[in-house]
């Protein structure tokens, strides 16, 4: 049953409450039924929230609201890491494995300069739902353009875990190291 269509105000009011609300994240799809609009039009209220200094972020999950995700108690890092696509999963599964979180990819286009994709993965089932998306949307991961390499932000409540989950990429052999 799709709900009466909101206006544009009082729904991205009702985005920004449903999202401060939420422990996780939420699909645009769900936006759109609990709005009585389209995705599309979703995506056009997530854009203009984010021009309003909303900190709302997509993720290959949905929508979140960083203030649900506090960083004042959390150490965070940036690693290089180096493989081939086949070991996608491995390296997140590592890293959540030491109860880290990848919040994202970084990679050095030599056109386009630095591109983000915002991750937010921190669980094995984070993983899961990733690598299904990456396989179902056949999408190529930022990687691809540079060779393997690629950064990451990672961020953990403690930097014994940070160093735990170094340790275990460098062992891996996908922890990039200067040759």
């Amino acid at each position: 049953m799709q709900r009466e269509r909101m206006s544009g105000d009082k729904r991205r009011t009702y985005i920004i409450k449903k999202l401060q609300e939420s422990t996780g994240p939420i699909t645009g799809k769900t936006l759109a039924d609990e709005t009585g609009v389209s995705r599309q039009v979703i995506v056009t209220d997530m854009a203009l929230l984010k021009t309003a200094n909303e900190p709302i972020i997509p993720t290959n999950r949905g929508y979140l609201y960083m203030d649900n995700h506090p960083s004042e108690d959390l150490y965070r890092k940036v690693i290089i890491c180096q493989h081939t696509p086949d070991r996608t999963q491995e390296e997140l599964e590592i890293i959540v494995d030491c109860g880290v979180t990848v919040v994202d990819v970084i990679v050095e286009h030599p056109f386009y300069g630095e591109l983000t994709g915002s991750l937010m993965v921190q669980s094995r089932f984070d993983v899961e739902q990733f690598m299904t998306v990456i396989s179902e949307q056949d999408a190529t991961l930022l990687s691809a353009l540079t060779n393997g390499i690629h950064l990451h932000t990672i961020e953990a409540d403690s930097e014994e875990k940070i160093a735990q989950a170094c340790d275990r990429l460098r062992e891996a052999g996908i922890l990039y190291t200067e040759q």
